[in-house]
C-alpha cells in the first residue's frame, strides 16, 4: 500500500469510505501531501474548502463553491480557477458528484493536478480528511517499554531489561479490567499540542514476551477485552531496583514524581521501586488512581500538610 503521507496512500485508505474516484489518470509517482518547497511550506493548510488566498493542499469544492464561481464574471471566474491551480494543490476534490467544468479539466491537464470526485458532502469529506491526516502525518517516535491501559489511563512501563515489565503487564491483564496495548516497542504520535497517542505496530499487535514463557498471544489467551489498539499516553512508570539506602532517600510524603518530555510534551513520571515482597500490581493500580486524583485537583500530601497545620493552629489557640 502507498505511504499514507502521499495522495495515492490517502485515496487507498479513505477511498472506499468516501467513495473517491479518480477523474484524471492516477499519478505514476507518489505525490507528497506535505512538501517544504511548495508555496507556504510546512505552514500550508492541508485540507479545506476553496481558498485561493491561503491555498489548501487538498482543495474540496462543493455546491456552494461552484455556485460562487457561477456568480462571478467570466474573467473573475477564470482568474480564480487559474490561481487555484497555480498554488499547485496535491488534488482538487469535487463533492456531491459535481461534474468538473471544462475550465477545471483544462487547468488540471495543463498543471498535472489530479482531480477526484465523491458523492459525499463537502463537510464530511473535509472532516474525515482532517481527522485522518491528523494521525497519518503526526510526528511520531518509538519507545522502549510496555504500554497498558489501566483504569482508562494510558500507562507506559519503563525500566532496565529483566526488571519485570512484561510480567507486571501480564499480571494486570490477568487481574481483569486492564488491557495490553503494546509490548517492547510502542509507537507514540503527537496528535495535538499536549496530546500523545500510543499504539502498537501491526507486526507486534496482541503479543507479549515473558521470560521463561516465550511469546504469548494475549488476545487468543484472554479474549478481546484483554487488548486495546491505542490510548492517550498519560503516565510513565519507571520500574527501578533500589537498595535500602536508595529507598530510604525517597520522599516519604510525596513519593517520586517528575516528568519526561516526549516529542515536546511533558508526561508525568513516577518511580516504582522493585524489591522482593512488593505487590507491584497493587502498587501500579494505586499509582494510577493517585494520578487520577491529581488530575482532578486533589493532592493527598497537600491535604495532610493542611490538616497538620490546622491541628497545630487549634492546639496553639486552645
Amino acid at each position: 500500500m502507498p505511504p499514507v503521507d502521499t495522495l495515492q496512500g490517502l485515496v487507498a485508505q479513505l477511498g472506499p469510505r468516501l467513495r473517491l474516484r479518480w477523474l484524471t489518470p492516477i499519478p505514476a509517482q507518489p505525490l507528497a501531501l506535505v512538501s517544504a518547497d511548495l508555496p507556504g511550506g510546512a505552514a500550508q493548510s492541508l485540507v479545506g474548502s476553496l481558498n485561493c488566498i491561503h491555498p489548501n493542499r487538498l482543495q474540496v469544492l462543493g455546491l456552494a463553491e461552484m455556485h460562487h464561481l457561477e456568480d462571478l464574471s467570466q474573467a473573475s471566474a477564470r482568474e480564480t480557477v487559474e490561481r487555484l491551480f497555480a498554488a499547485r494543490p496535491a488534488a482538487v476534490i469535487f463533492a456531491q458528484d459535481i461534474a468538473p467544468p471544462a475550465r477545471f479539466l483544462a487547468q488540471a491537464k495543463r498543471s498535472g493536478t489530479p482531480l477526484l470526485a465523491s458523492p459525499t458532502s463537502e463537510e464530511e469529506i473535509v472532516d474525515r480528511l482532517q481527522y485522518f491526516l491528523t494521525y497519518a502525518l503526526a510526528e511520531r517516535t518509538t519507545l522502549h517499554g510496555v504500554f497498558l491501559e489501566v483504569l482508562g489511563m494510558g500507562v507506559l512501563l519503563v525500566g532496565d531489561p529483566g526488571i519485570g515489565k512484561s510480567e507486571l503487564a501480564l499480571e494486570m491483564v490477568v487481574r481483569g479490567g486492564h488491557r495490553l496495548i503494546a509490548d517492547d516497542a510502542p509507537e507514540v504520535a503527537r496528535i495535538g499540542p499536549e496530546t500523545l497517542q500510543g499504539s502498537c505496530p501491526e507486526l507486534l499487535r496482541d503479543f507479549l514476551e515473558v521470560r521463561g514463557l516465550g511469546v504469548l498471544n494475549v488476545r487468543a489467551m484472554f479474549g478481546e477485552g484483554a487488548v486495546q489498539q491505542a490510548e492517550q499516553l498519560s503516565l510513565i512508570v519507571n520500574m527501578r531496583a533500589l537498595d535500602g539506602e536508595a529507598l530510604a532517600g525517597m520522599d516519604r510524603l510525596r513519593g517520586s514524581l517528575s516528568s519526561r518530555t516526549i516529542l515536546g510534551v511533558a508526561i508525568p513520571e513516577i518511580t516504582l521501586p522493585v524489591a522482593p515482597g512488593r505487590n507491584l500490581a497493587v502498587l501500579l493500580e494505586t499509582a494510577v488512581r493517585h494520578q487520577i486524583l491529581r488530575l482532578r485537583g486533589y493532592d493527598a500530601s497537600a491535604d495532610l500538610i493542611e490538616r497538620q497545620a490546622r491541628s497545630i493552629d487549634e492546639t496553639v489557640h486552645a
